[in-house]
């Protein structure tokens, strides 16, 4: 059921902890599933310099998250910012559909650690990207309150725990 890939990141996570002092952190969790996620990030030079994760949740979860950290760490706040479900997915080497959503979780955790860094960084003046969520189906990004995915028309809004 699950590749190696994700029985590793399951096993052994990296990057498990938290960051006192962090310049961000995101946290995110899904009702529908009761997955959590926390995300801290330090950056130096526009760079994710460290990155940590808190996650409850089932092992797909855990795996996301260590391997959404180990896919920032060292990248720069763009690179990372360009981090999918998709792109997770396909370092874990694949995951169940039922499990897909964990991948957006991760990937939405690190994004919000990034926008905490750069809110506090820029203060007043600072206004954050439009939130975006991907189709954990295609990976066509969308708007986050849509209900339906504008790239293969499947039905969304349940898989990222929305509540629309």
């Amino acid at each position: 059921m699950y590749s190696q890939r994700v029985m590793d990141h399951f096993k052994n996570p990296r990057n498990v902890g938290v960051i006192e002092g962090a310049d961000g952190v995101g946290e995110v969790g899904n009702p529908v599933c009761g997955d959590m996620m926390t995300f801290y990030i330090k950056v130096k030079d526009n760079k994710i310099e460290d990155v940590k994760f808190q996650t409850f949740g089932c092992g797909a979860a855990i795996a996301v998250s260590s391997m959404v950290s180990e896919m920032a760490k060292g990248k720069t706040l763009e690179e990372a910012s360009q981090i999918t479900n998709k792109k997770v997915a396909e370092a874990l080497e694949g995951l169940p559909k039922q499990k897909m959503h964990c991948s957006n979780l991760g990937a939405d955790a690190l994004h919000k650690a990034i926008e905490d860094f750069r809110m506090k960084k820029e203060g007043a003046g600072y206004k954050p990207t439009p939130k975006k969520c991907y189709c954990p189906f295609c990976d066509v990004e969308n708007p986050d309150e849509a209900e339906f995915c504008t790239g293969c028309g499947k039905e969304i809004h349940d898989e990222h725990g929305h509540g629309h």
